[in-house]
């Protein structure tokens, strides 16, 4: 469990509503989904009532995210970041339409959830950044309990919900509850150059066929993942310290 940094009830509250609406989901959904009754998700959301740790596992299940992504919230980003790490400039026109171009090539996949699409833009950032010593999107990543995890993710997601760019939607796949996301505009790859287009067609290519368990255990054995300390930011220079299995120099 978190212990620090953490949202308030009413906060937890307006967090979970906000994932219920991004699904589609009625309370009484939501409430044969939990098992809870619809008066505690009424409750729940209105910021009237405590949930236990138990209650948030079946939430996350339900939501597909960890509880790090529901529950941290960095009052200083700072704190979770070390002091020698430069951040690099977040191009947010080029994350949107690399996750719409994900998701027209491998979005409709069975085994391709939100978890593989983290892993997805943390290969393509981070193996660009390998291979040319230059960003890609310039996304920042947080070591989570499942493996990196792109800051900006939630916000962009939001946006493009919100301007009917994709949909959100969640199905059962095998034993746990999948969160998938529909393209309903076509990418713009204009801004991409002829090598970056080579190498996120070649991660989608190598990756793209793991489910969320086999992606999260590969990320898990990245040295950029290894070394970071949890909920840190991930350092885009530890690339140069990678092991041949994730390397993609080949010098």
């Amino acid at each position: 469990m978190i212990k620090q940094n953490t949202y308030n009830k009413k906060e937890i509250g307006k967090i979970i509503k906000k994932n219920r609406k991004q699904l589609n989901l009625t309370q009484d959904k939501l409430s044969k989904m939990t098992g809870l009754r619809r008066t505690a998700i009424t409750q729940i959301e209105a910021g009237r009532r405590d949930i236990n740790s138990s209650e948030l596992s079946i939430f996350t299940g339900i939501f597909d995210v960890s509880l790090d992504e529901l529950l941290f919230k960095p009052d200083n980003k700072n704190d979770y970041k070390n002091n020698s790490y430069i951040e690099p400039e977040f191009n947010k026109s080029k994350f949107i339409q690399l996750f719409l171009y994900i998701l027209e090539n491998c979005g409709s996949r069975i085994n391709v959830g939100k978890t593989v699409i983290y892993k997805l833009f943390y290969f393509m950032d981070f193996d660009f950044y390998e291979l040319y010593e230059d960003y890609l999107t310039g996304e920042t990543y947080r070591k989570i309990q499942y493996g990196p995890a792109p800051c900006h993710f939630s916000e962009i997601e939001e946006e493009l919900i919100n301007n009917k760019m994709i949909k959100k939607d969640v199905i059962q796949f095998h034993d746990y509850n999948q969160v998938k996301y529909l393209p309903l505009i076509q990418a713009d790859i204009s801004s991409f150059s002829g090598k970056e287009l080579k190498l996120i067609d070649n991660e989608i290519s190598k990756l793209s066929s793991m489910n969320a368990k086999q992606i999260e255990d590969y990320s898990h054995q990245d040295v950029p993942w290894i070394i970071t300390k949890d909920r840190e930011l991930i350092n885009y220079d530890t690339v140069f310290y990678r092991k041949d299995m994730h390397s993609v120099r080949e010098d």
